[in-house]
């Protein structure tokens, strides 16, 4: 900013910059603080993965900036500072300390204040986008996400990876970027999993797939569990188990594949005795070594053998 502007010259000049190069919102600043700003952004395909630092001490989306830019889509807020962001958006009222995130959209409209000084990170998708993968996403909308979130932690180290890195310049790289980036999205927001697969459902349909799941989870290393077993011992259609199980985008198959990988890969990361990999296959209930080399290989783009 040029130097012989005034403090509020220089916020006002810069308010200004942002709105006509990015979106439309109203900031206020630190009265104690000389204004300081500063933001980065990456573009990841169709997103944008973006960080706010500066003595910014609130900011504001309106009815009248919303029609201004027209911008539709949804921000990933990650407070990085030792401060709290509070804010409030759908008349829900959220405060996020440091490391922990909030799902809100530029559609709405939005307050967010927080301290004298404050840093946070953001990651913008698109409301089509995040909405064809997560149809229910407008439901997690101002919920905090706690810092211990597991995805959570996934999805800044994932970010930080590209964001350190050479621009992607091949459209399959940027396509896997982006679609792993909403896939992590929607485990740190809760819209994917199995709480968010039962909240799908409704009443008897709910319990009786809480019930489906379950048994697979008991029974998943028996080498003979069959969707006709499961159906059988649950009183169900074997028609009926698979409807289920299909509302949640992986078929019975599907389940019982992953739970047996994801079994073997930790038995293999945490034992290191003489057990042979077709025992770890077999007690994972695989029976057929050869196929269960192949599946762990595909799902986890190495051997069982380097896994452990």
């Amino acid at each position: 900013m040029p130097s012989h502007l005034s403090e509020r010259e220089r916020f006002a000049l810069w308010q200004d910059i942002h709105v006509a190069q990015i979106w439309s919102v109203e900031y206020g600043i630190s009265e104690n603080l000389p204004f300081e700003a500063a933001i980065e952004a990456t573009a990841v395909g169709p997103l944008v993965l973006g960080q706010m630092s500066g003595t910014i001490k609130d900011a504001t989306r309106r009815a009248s900036n919303i029609a201004d830019d027209d911008i539709d889509g949804y921000l990933l807020l990650i407070n990085k500072a030792d401060t709290v962001l509070s804010g409030a958006q759908l008349g829900r009222e959220y405060g996020i300390g440091q490391g922990e995130a909030v799902l809100v959209t530029a559609s709405e409209a939005l307050k967010m204040g927080g301290a004298d000084s404050n840093v946070w990170a953001n990651i913008v998708v698109p409301r089509a986008i995040l909405t064809q993968a997560f149809p229910q996403i407008d439901d997690r909308l101002a919920l905090k996400i706690g810092a211990e979130n597991e995805a959570l932690d996934l999805l800044k180290r994932y970010c930080l990876l590209l964001e350190a890195g050479r621009p992607l310049a091949s459209p399959d790289l940027i396509a896997h970027a982006t679609e792993t980036i909403v896939d992590l999205i929607g485990l740190v927001t809760g819209a994917k999993g199995q709480a968010a697969e039962l909240a799908g459902l409704r009443g008897l349909r709910a319990a009786r797939l809480q019930a489906v799941l379950a048994k697979i989870a008991d029974d998943f290393v028996n080498p003979g569990i069959s969707a006709q077993g499961v159906a059988q011992e649950l009183g169900l259609s074997v028609r009926y188990v698979h409807d289920l199980l299909q509302e949640t985008g992986t078929s019975f198959t599907e389940r019982v594949l992953e739970l047996r990988l994801q079994r073997a890969r930790k038995v293999l990361s945490q034992r290191h005795d003489d057990t042979r990999v077709s025992d770890i296959a077999m007690m994972s209930g695989f029976s057929d070594v050869s196929y269960f080399n192949r599946c762990f290989r595909r799902r986890f783009g190495h051997t069982p053998t380097r896994a452990r």
